[in-house]
């Protein structure tokens, strides 16, 4: 798909560009680590400004207090065997040190909500005063947010679209358009296809806007731009490598006919790829593969031929985390809903690109 094709915007008060670059370092669990260097390109997070909601500290009636006195906490919704995981939480950290964060104090839920819960919880009792959160789904963490919202205590969610209201529930949400990257993984398998074949649909966790959004963008683009694509499946993989292979041997048997899958995240299109492997089937040729992420493992792959197209989901929250909270706690109006600029993988720029991928 051509870049001219793509549409990006920003619901915010910024009124210009912002590019962000963000590093890259092994993660660890707990605490503030040095900032690490990242190849230069594809690590930035681009925002485009445009009229839209915004929020300030005094509409949020939240106290005004420096950044770097500050004792922020970062709630990770997802076990840390992921690579989009390992790098947001890596990228929080790194910027929280680089700004100057007094304290940084990070949790994570290990996929579960209820903790999720009682870790944002713990955060406000340790004294948090600035809250990051990745959500695991979008509703549920009612709980936590009124716990904030009791001490008004800014609430920024990152990755993952709250079903709340912004500026009152939390202050913004900082993400990716979860619907425009459905769209763009269909156009690179339409164009990869021809337009022909069957597909299978790896769908990502239930009870998240992500997952209804990136099938939603999909389907659409398919029924749209490709009648003569017929989606023969759509089963869950839960955003994990091993689900995402014990689905794609199943659907193989008992849809043969499969010719492309598409899934919502690398990790279970990595897992396809070992089940076509194990079918007995060239993975990228026999059965093609687009996912969403741009994780190292899979820009490898379509580097190697054994895949077919990856779009980018960018983890590296910090810096725009950052520059959000500051510009908020400063008296400057934010917007409830910033949306970055994505990346895309292909045959043609993978191996260029690969060094980049997270």
């Amino acid at each position: 798909m051509s870049s001219t094709t793509k549409s990006r915007y920003l619901l915010g008060a910024a009124a210009a560009i912002a590019v962000l670059t963000l590093g890259l370092a092994g993660c660890t669990n707990t605490g503030t680590t040095a900032a690490s260097s990242a190849p230069a390109a594809d690590t930035q997070q681009t925002a485009q400004a445009s009229d839209g909601p915004t929020c300030s500290l005094a509409d949020y009636k939240g106290e005004a207090i420096d950044l770097k006195d500050a004792t922020v906490g970062f709630s990770q919704s997802e076990k840390e065997d992921n690579p989009f995981r390992i790098a947001e939480t890596q990228s929080i950290k790194d910027e929280a040190q680089k700004v100057g964060v007094k304290k940084l104090i990070t949790t994570n839920a290990q996929s579960t909500l209820s903790k999720q819960i009682s870790d944002i919880q713990d955060l406000i009792a340790q004294g948090a005063q600035i809250l990051i959160v990745a959500p695991l789904n979008s509703d549920g963490l009612e709980p936590a947010l009124e716990a904030a919202r009791e001490k008004n205590i800014p609430v920024i969610t990152i990755d993952r679209k709250l079903n709340a209201g912004a500026c009152s529930d939390y202050v913004s949400f900082l993400g990716s358009n979860f619907v425009e990257q459905g769209k763009r993984a269909a156009d690179q398998l339409i164009a990869g296809t021809g337009g022909k074949g069957n597909v299978a649909i790896l769908l990502g966790s239930s009870g998240n806007g992500v997952t209804t959004d990136r099938t939603s963008g999909f389907v659409d683009q398919i029924a749209a731009e490709a009648p003569d694509i017929k989606i023969v499946a759509q089963q869950t993989g839960e955003f994990a490598r091993d689900k995402g292979q014990a689905v794609t041997e199943q659907l193989l048997q008992s849809n043969p006919e499969i010719t492309a899958i598409y899934a919502e995240n690398d990790e279970m299109g990595l897992g396809a790829q070992a089940a076509i492997i194990a079918a007995g089937k060239v993975p990228g040729k026999d059965i093609q593969i687009y996912s969403i992420d741009g994780t190292k493992n899979a820009v490898e792959q379509l580097a190697a031929g054994a895949y077919n197209g990856v779009i980018e989901s960018n983890p590296r929250f910090g810096p725009l985390a950052f520059k959000t909270i500051a510009s908020f706690l400063g008296g400057d109006a934010v917007g409830q809903a910033i949306v970055i600029e994505d990346g895309e993988y292909t045959a043609d720029n993978a191996a260029e690109k690969v060094n980049s991928a997270y």
